[in-house]
């Protein structure tokens, strides 16, 4: 996919999944600002790499569950590099438990982060993304927010909502050529996946039919793919990289 001279913020983009979107986005043609909230060494390493074969891209440091740090994040990638083109919402966390025993301040911060944090960036980085005449929003959502889970009434609520709030926002831009799109992972390989037990790895492989879990990477390149030009005429879509999971 070639994204040269876009401009792109990828938010929770340094480690995880949003480190593989940064550096697939990067080796794109994008200029591609880091966003983090406390992985400050991985995004000044990440930054260094992106550099190393010729890419741009810089970090700043933003909660985009905060109204005004979302606010900040955008004016200072619009600053540096004149415009917006490319929002990936990345950033999430997840704080599981029952319900029974799932407090109010867990499920609050869950959707303070994954939901309202996607508000926040995506009506900050509304103008400038319509001023520039082209426009790609992809909102990282899970096949929790398809399917739902045990233990996350919090997470697969914030992940729902994003899929809503994508059809929505596709419906309000789509006559000015910005498409809003979702991507729901599945079981993917991550540093989170990787502490997890063997016989609870074991059971969530034999649900999904290719047998694997998925690799960071490959949700990268469908982020890379909806962030070009060859995806203009898909707009509101919920994409899952899941193997088949919830198919």
């Amino acid at each position: 996919m070639d994204l040269s001279n876009k401009v792109a913020i990828v938010t929770g983009g340094a480690v995880g999944i949003g480190k593989y979107i940064s550096l697939e986005l990067a080796r794109s043609g994008a200029k591609v600002v880091l966003n983090y909230n406390r992985s400050a060494d991985a995004a000044l390493a990440l930054v260094e790499e992106i550099k190393s074969f010729g890419g741009e891209a810089f970090a700043v440091q933003a909660d985009v569950s905060k109204y005004k740090d979302a606010e900040r994040l955008v004016s200072e990638a619009v600053k540096t590099y004149g415009t917006l083109n490319i929002l990936i919402n990345n950033a999430g966390i997840t704080d599981d438990a029952l319900i029974l025993r799932m407090t109010e301040d867990q499920f609050d911060r869950v959707i303070n982060t994954n939901l309202k944090g996607v508000w926040n960036m995506c009506k900050n980085s509304a103008k400038a993304m319509l001023k520039s005449g082209y426009g790609r929003i992809i909102n990282i959502s899970s096949v929790s927010g398809v399917m739902g889970n045990a233990g996350q009434t919090n997470y697969s609520a914030s992940k729902a909502g994003v899929i809503g709030m994508t059809k929505a926002l596709a419906r309000e831009f789509a006559s000015r050529n910005v498409t809003v799109n979702a991507i729901a992972p599945g079981f993917i390989e991550t540093d989170m996946t990787q502490k997890m037990n063997k016989e609870m790895m074991d059971y969530w492989i034999q649900q999904i039919p290719l047998k694997r879990a998925g690799l960071p990477q490959e949700v990268a390149y469908a982020v890379s793919f909806l962030a070009s030009e060859q995806a203009s005429y898909i707009t509101g879509h919920t994409l899952e990289v899941d193997g088949g999971l919830v198919m």
